[in-house]
């Protein structure tokens, strides 16, 4: 038997306002989208901007059901409407804000595990790295040079 250790590393600006100037605006279709989110359950809204390298954004919020498992994830609705729409584009980065309806969200919220499985999907087909921006409400913005960053032992097609 042996032990691995896997570390991992992250930016960490103190606010959006210290996003570079790059991604500001990126961050803030997130946040503008969020407020879109149909969330009458979880009370929970989540916004997702993806910028791809033709220059396009595509914005998802997370649509709830009251069947749960049938509602989706801001991340993944963003992210399969930019693989409908520009399938041979490539997603350089990825902004995320959640906010919810019944406290303040202060601390940064990373996706979850089935929209970190479906964002290393995508960046295992573009064999480049997705830069990931993910906030809270307000407060302090990670960032993440790789989904392999916050998801090191990933599934994918290798495996199959």
């Amino acid at each position: 038997m042996k032990k691995i250790d896997v570390t991992t590393s992250f930016w960490v600006y103190g606010s959006e306002n210290e996003l570079p100037n790059e991604v500001k605006p990126l961050m803030e279709q997130a946040v503008a989208i969020r407020k879109k989110a149909y969330a009458p359950y979880s009370k929970f809204r989540v916004g997702a901007a993806i910028l791809l390298d033709n220059g396009k954004v595509v914005v998802g919020s997370n649509q709830e059901n009251a069947a749960y498992p049938s509602g989706l994830c801001a991340e993944r609705v963003a992210i399969f409407q930019a693989g409908a729409l520009y399938p041979e584009a490539q997603i350089l980065k990825i902004a995320i804000s959640a906010t919810s309806d019944e406290k303040p969200v202060e601390s940064p919220i990373p996706p979850c595990g089935a929209c970190r499985q479906s964002i290393a999907e995508y960046e295992f087909r573009q064999e480049k790295p997705i830069e990931l921006y993910f906030m809270g409400e307000v407060g302090e913005v990670y960032k993440s040079d790789s989904l392999q960053n916050i998801l090191p032992f990933h599934f994918d097609k290798k495996f199959l």
